[in-house]
């Protein structure tokens, strides 16, 4: 079987190449999915772990309230479950604003099997649904670093789904201890998938969404949905993360559900710069639902899985993805070197200074080799 047939065999059953929830069915099915658009109370303003993991915990405490009364009043709505939930980016935390990486590893980053990921499993163990949660984590293969992770967590509390944010300019990657990771993980961790009863889930992390090459490596695996937490600036105009969300819809025949911040405080950050916006919208780019701005669950919809694999196993011009021909993009893709792996092999943490000079001899190289002029 070649390339071809086994993207189009995947597109067409909803394979998987990552993990598998013990709960998945076969059947397809309709359900509330909800962007849930709360505020951040940030630890930048704690001075000790225990204050920022105090906070954490009536963090979670109020979060699961929200989602356990969002649960009731869809189902009293409009006669479907809620079993979809995405969080905002960093809901738990904030991000690091004057802190060393060190100084943040130790205060805001979690440990990936310790009492707060416990906690949030608990979170959608209680209310029976699938969690997205994007949050910063230790691990102990890479002691001295800490990644952005969106981790989906299943209604029995198992994780089935962990993905790091590759793409990120001052947070440590996979990408910078490229070596290491893929010695520690495989490949096919870096862009998971999971299929679910609820259909396929994929993830992309806030300003990924402005990469289509995210997106594209988790439909390739059979995503059917693509789960976007963000805390982007809030405007009543189009932004180009706004935008973005769209085409990834379109160009991926696949429903999009993005969460942002309903603000974030705590910062010397003006709290609501991060507000609103969030959406979820159908393969078509059409928007189901938005929310305005503050603390909402308005950004909710039913999702109809069926029709959207009917959708993608038509024929004619509206299927984008039958009709990529892969072929002719592979020897430019693998030929071209823009940001080089393995930034820090040594897994040891690097500040903002020396990532921007390196962004900075990436840029130089582009223009040498007449990609910039």
């Amino acid at each position: 079987m070649n390339r071809r047939d086994v993207l189009m065999t995947a597109l067409a059953a909803g394979a998987s190449l990552a993990m598998t929830d013990a709960t998945a069915q076969t059947s397809p099915t309709r359900y509330s999915a909800l962007a849930l658009q709360t505020r951040c109370d940030a630890v930048n303003q704690d001075s000790t772990k225990e204050a920022a993991r105090a906070r954490m915990n009536a963090t979670m405490a109020r979060v699961s309230s929200q989602i356990g009364a969002a649960k009731g009043f869809l189902k009293g709505f409009n006669g479907y479950d809620l079993k979809l939930v995405v969080l905002p980016e960093y809901w738990l935390t904030s991000f690091p604003l004057g802190e060393t990486r060190e100084q943040w590893q130790a205060k805001a980053a979690i440990d990936m099997e310790g009492a707060e990921a416990d906690a949030i499993a608990a979170m959608a163990q209680k209310h029976g649904l699938y969690l997205c949660s994007n949050h910063y984590e230790t691990d102990p293969h890479f002691p001295d670093l800490y990644f952005q992770a969106n981790v989906v967590y299943g209604p029995t509390g198992k994780v089935i789904l962990r993905y790091r944010r590759m793409i990120s300019l001052y947070t440590p990657s996979p990408y910078d201890v490229w070596d290491k990771y893929l010695d520690a993980y495989g490949l096919d961790a870096v862009f998971p998938v999971a299929a679910t009863e609820i259909g396929t889930l994929g993830t992309i992390a806030s300003e990924e969404i402005l990469y289509p090459e995210i997106a594209r490596m988790a439909v390739f695996k059979g995503a059917e949905i693509l789960l976007h937490p963000t805390s982007e600036v809030g405007s009543p105009n189009l932004t180009p993360k706004h935008i973005s969300k769209m085409a990834r819809a379109v160009e991926n025949i696949a429903y999009v559900v993005s969460a942002n911040s309903a603000g974030i405080y705590g910062t010397p950050v003006a709290a609501n710069s991060t507000d609103g916006m969030s959406i979820v919208l159908d393969w078509y780019g059409r928007t189901l639902a938005e929310a305005g701005t503050g603390e909402t669950f308005n950004a909710n919809a039913v999702l109809d899985i069926a029709a959207l694999r009917e959708t993608r196993k038509k024929t004619g011009m509206t299927n984008t993805l039958s009709r990529l021909p892969m072929d002719a993009f592979e020897k430019t893709y693998a030929d071209t070197r823009f940001a080089p792996a393995n930034k820090t092999p040594d897994g040891k943490m690097i500040e903002r200074a020396e990532v921007l000079a390196r962004q900075r001899a990436v840029i130089e190289d582009m223009a040498v080799r007449g990609i910039l002029r």
